[in-house]
């Protein structure tokens, strides 16, 4: 089974890559943002939970994002792999998510992080926010909190995964298909 955690900060290229990868190797795309967005848009308990942080840049608690995932992946059985996008986040998210995963019999196999500069984060996700109406992509402010955060608190993790010899720097600036390429490049080393 292939799992990989797709990383990187806000306006990476997580969710544009992933969707290429899943097609590719035939993965589960689990993307907390997107699962948080759902339920925000049906108003779900989680959903207004969900947005009480996110509006003020901040993290999900790691109780509610490790059961929502966990419900997640348990949804996709028959899944041959996912791709983890926007999770984990902290430490205590990659622990529970290692625990979770041995449960089932299998690991995460790669973190494969897309790195890109905080200056063009800043751009494409005020881009973003322009065609997708995401009030979180339209404020600067906000936008450099989210980064400040990621850095903060999320970014840690690559010692996580490097201590696991299971974390792969990509260069995230250049086409989308020569990061695609980069990726796809790094993943056909573990299969």
């Amino acid at each position: 089974m292939l799992n990989l955690v797709l990383f990187g900060p806000p306006g990476a290229g997580k969710g544009t890559q992933s969707a290429l990868l899943i097609d590719k190797y035939n993965l589960v795309h689990l993307s907390t943002g997107d699962i948080f967005r759902y339920n925000m848009k049906e108003n779900t308990d989680l959903g207004i939970l969900a947005k009480s942080y996110i509006e003020k840049g901040a993290l999900v608690p790691d109780e509610v994002t490790i059961a929502m995932l966990e419900a997640e992946v348990n949804s996709n059985a028959e899944a041959k792999g996912f791709i983890f996008d926007g999770f984990p986040r902290t430490h205590t998210q990659a622990e529970a998510l290692d625990a979770f995963l041995a449960s089932k019999g299998a690991a995460i196999s790669a973190m494969l992080a897309l790195e890109v500069e905080e200056e063009e984060l800043v751009v494409r996700l005020l881009q973003r926010g322009k065609s997708s109406g995401r009030a979180d992509d339209q404020n600067p402010e906000i936008i450099k909190n989210r980064i400040q955060v990621y850095e903060n608190e999320t970014a840690i993790l690559k010692d996580y995964y490097s201590a696991q010899n299971k974390f792969i720097g990509v260069k995230g600036v250049g086409s989308i298909a020569d990061i695609t390429s980069s990726l796809c490049k790094e993943i056909d080393t573990l299969i």
